[in-house]
C-alpha cells in the first residue's frame, strides 16, 4: 500500500515491535470489543467497517472480539463464532482487509462458561432461559454468576477435554482465515477464568482446589493452541490479574501463572482485571491496570499488554517508554476515535504511514 508519512522523530509508542516472525508497526492495538452484531456466529458488514476503519486509523494490530469456540460458549446469540468451518469465509474477509491496511489481524478465542446465554448489554444483559431460545451454560462448578441466573452444569472430565479440543479446532480455523495472532481469553469471569478463580471453582478433582489444579485447564488449552498455531506466529493470553476480592485470584497468582505459560509457548500476557464477582470494588482510575502489566513483565520476562482507561497519546507513550508494557491495547478510546494512532502520532511528532486517501486530513 502506498502511503505518505508524518515525518518526525520516533517515540516509544511508535517504535516497531517484533514477536516471533511478526512485526508490529507500532505499539497501539485494538482491544477485543464485543459488538453483538453477528448472525448465527457469522461476521457481518458491521465488523468489516468497525475493524477495518481502525486498521486504516493506524493501529498495529486489530483483534477481533471474543469469538466462541463452542456454541454453548457464546455470551449471547449475537456473538462471533468460530466453532464451524462455515464461519471462516466472513472472518477471512475481515482479516484480509485489516492486513491490506498494514495492520496485523488478531482474534480472541473465548468460552463464556457460566456467563453464556445472555441478552445484549443494552437489553439488560440478563440470562436467556432455554424456553426463550437460550441454552444451558457450563462451568467448573454448578454456581451461577448472579443469584437469579440458572445453575450452570458442572463440566465432567469429558466436557473439559471437549473444551480443549474446541480451542484447538478454533485455532486451526483462525489460521485458515488468515489471522496473524491468536489470543486466548482467560479473563473477565469467563470459563477459563472461572477455573482459575477460587470464587467460582469448587471442584475436588484435578481441575480444582490447589493452584496447580485450577491453572491446569488454561495450561492445557495453551498447549493445544500452540500445537496448532505456527511457530512463527504470536500467541497471547488475556488474564484478569486480580479478582479485586478477598479470597479470589491475586496478582501473585498471575505472576506464577505467567511463569507457567511461558514454556507452553505463550508470548504475551494481556493484563486486565475483574469480572469474577459482582461484589468486586474496582478502583477505576486512568491506567489503573498498568501496574499489573509492569509487574508480570518485570518478574517473568514475558511481553505484556496494558489495558484500561488509557485515553491520551502522552499516557500511552509513557506506558511503553517506562517499560511497563510492550503494547497498549485501547477499547473505548478507539470507539470514540478510530484514528487515535494517527492523531497520537501527530501530537507526539512520530512517523506513521497514512493511507493516501486520508492524507489531506493528517498533513
Amino acid at each position: 500500500m502506498s502511503a505518505t508519512e508524518i515525518a518526525t522523530a520516533a517515540v516509544a509508542l511508535f517504535e516497531p515491535l517484533e514477536i516471533r516472525g511478526v512485526k508490529f508497526r507500532n505499539r497501539i492495538g485494538v482491544s477485543p470489543m464485543c459488538q453483538y452484531a453477528c448472525e448465527d456466529g457469522f461476521a457481518t458488514d458491521w465488523h468489516m467497517v468497525h475493524l477495518g476503519s481502525r486498521a486504516v486509523g493506524g493501529a498495529a494490530i486489530v483483534i477481533v472480539e471474543a469469538t466462541g469456540v463452542e456454541h454453548r460458549g457464546m455470551i449471547s446469540p449475537f456473538d462471533m463464532g468460530i466453532y464451524k468451518d462455515e464461519h471462516i469465509p466472513p472472518l477471512a474477509r475481515v482479516a484480509d482487509f485489516v492486513k491490506r491496511q498494514g495492520a496485523l489481524a488478531g482474534i480472541q478465542l473465548a468460552h463464556a462458561g457460566r456467563k453464556a446465554s445472555t441478552r445484549r448489554p443494552w437489553e439488560g444483559g440478563t440470562a436467556i432461559p432455554v424456553s426463550e431460545g437460550g441454552w444451558q451454560p457450563v462451568a467448573p462448578s454448578p454456581v451461577p454468576f448472579r443469584a437469579e441466573d440458572p445453575l450452570p452444569s458442572e463440566l465432567p472430565l469429558s466436557g473439559i477435554r471437549q473444551v480443549v479440543d474446541s480451542f484447538a479446532a478454533a485455532t486451526r480455523r483462525a489460521l485458515r482465515a488468515g489471522f496473524d495472532v491468536v489470543e486466548i481469553h482467560a479473563a473477565h469471569g469467563y470459563l477459563l477464568h472461572q477455573f482459575l478463580s477460587p470464587l467460582s471453582n469448587f471442584r475436588r478433582d484435578e481441575y480444582g482446589g490447589a493452584f496447580e489444579n485450577r491453572v491446569r485447564l488454561l495450561l492445557e488449552v495453551a498447549g493445544a493452541v500452540r500445537a496448532e498455531w505456527p511457530a512463527n506466529l504470536p500467541l497471547f493470553v488475556r488474564i484478569s490479574a486480580t479478582d479485586w476480592m478477598e479470597g479470589g485470584w491475586t496478582p501473585d497468582d498471575s505472576v506464577e501463572l505467567a511463569r507457567r505459560l511461558k514454556p507452553a509457548g505463550v508470548d504475551l500476557i494481556d493484563c486486565s482485571s475483574g469480572g469474577a464477582s459482582l461484589q468486586a470494588r474496582i478502583p477505576l482510575a486512568p491506567g489503573y491496570q498498568v501496574p499489573f502489566a509492569a509487574r508480570v513483565r518485570r518478574e517473568t520476562d514475558l511481553k505484556t499488554a496494558a489495558v484500561g482507561l488509557i485515553t491520551s497519546a502522552a499516557q500511552a507513550n509513557a506506558v511503553v517508554q517506562s517499560g511497563s508494557a510492550d503494547l497498549v491495547l485501547l477499547a473505548r478510546e478507539l470507539l470514540r476515535d478510530p484514528y487515535f494512532p494517527l492523531h497520537a502520532a501527530k501530537e507526539l511528532g512520530a512517523p506513521i504511514p497514512v493511507n493516501p486517501r486520508y492524507g489531506r486530513g493528517f498533513a
